[in-house]
């Protein structure tokens, strides 16, 4: 019973210690989704399969920040808009990141940190094309990102890289007997700038 008081007395006195931050972020990222195919129901396995090319998009959001003794949890909800480039449309994808950090202060201003990402599609279009998407296989995934940051003051600077664990495809159909795929992950760089509000 002892040794839970004291326990409880420690975690109390940490959480009173822990630094607490919040702000706004926003910037530019830079990736592609994966693959384009294009496949025959009546053929079979005949398909044709087209690769993203890279393009920019950006982001916008908030944080917070819990720093105690060095280590420290960032969860965030940001807005996305990711672009890509296939041979004959170009594909976006908007949705609501939640990627919640583990971090360290490693050497002065710099920290590393990584961590899972939620991502909630609110948005799958093909641009320059009469081709739509009629479903996707699922509307929230999970992913990750690891990155490191500077800050100076109230600002703050992160590189991150957010890939996925599993596919995540989009359908629809392009003609009469052929339907098509594109693999909705991400695999993008993140350059962010954020600014501490207190």
């Amino acid at each position: 019973m002892k040794k839970l008081i004291v326990l409880t007395l420690i975690l109390i006195g940490g959480t009173a210690m822990a630094q607490s931050t919040y702000g706004l972020k926003g910037g530019l990222n830079y990736g592609a989704t994966g693959d384009y195919e294009n496949y025959s129901q009546v053929i079979g396995d005949a398909s044709t399969v087209a690769e993203g090319k890279e393009k920019t998009g950006f982001h916008l959001g908030a944080f917070a920040k819990y720093e105690f003794l060095g280590i420290f949890l960032q969860p965030e909800l940001v807005y996305t808009r990711l672009n890509t480039e296939y041979d004959q449309f170009d594909y976006r994808v908007d949705k609501i990141d939640a990627p919640l950090f583990l971090g360290l202060n490693v050497l002065g201003p710099l920290n590393i940190k990584a961590g899972p990402s939620f991502q909630y599609i609110l948005k799958n279009e093909l641009k320059n094309t009469d081709l739509t998407i009629s479903k996707v296989e699922n509307e929230i995934t999970v992913g990750y990102q690891l990155g490191l940051g500077l800050e100076l003051g109230s600002l703050g600077f992160d590189v991150r890289y957010e890939g996925a664990f599993d596919e995540n495809n989009a359908f629809g159909q392009a003609a009469a007997d052929n339907n098509f795929k594109i693999d909705s992950r991400p695999s993008q760089w993140i350059l962010s700038v954020s600014y501490a509000l207190n």
